[in-house]
């Protein structure tokens, strides 16, 4: 479901299903979370193939950012489809995360 590769210092997390919701939001959270437990983590969720994420996927990522800051930590997101991309502008929530179009450019963004 969740694979995390290692680039420079960064890693990055790309997801093996297409929809994010309140049946995994509680493995995706305690897998990401585990990331930020080192001081100043860079994490980049590229969320590309995924094309639903309800409420619930919502709030975890709200709860990987408060773990991410309150450890110096950065996390920032790549590649949102068109759908999700929508739902983060509706939610406000891209003014609350840094979400890049490109994934190489979201990377370079981190160093």
């Amino acid at each position: 479901m969740i694979n995390i590769e290692k680039q420079d210092k960064i890693d990055i997390i790309n997801f093996s299903i297409d929809k994010i919701n309140a049946l995994i939001t509680e493995d995706i959270r305690n897998e990401i979370i585990k990331l930020f437990e080192n001081a100043n983590a860079k994490v980049v969720i590229d969320l590309k193939g995924v094309q639903y994420i309800d409420s619930s996927g919502f709030g975890c990522f709200l709860s990987i950012m408060k773990a991410a800051r309150g450890n110096y930590g950065s996390l920032k997101f790549a590649c949102p489809e068109p759908a999700v991309m929508e739902v983060f502008k509706t939610l406000h929530l891209n003014t609350v995360f840094e979400i890049y179009d490109d994934r190489d450019e979201c990377i370079r963004s981190m160093r």
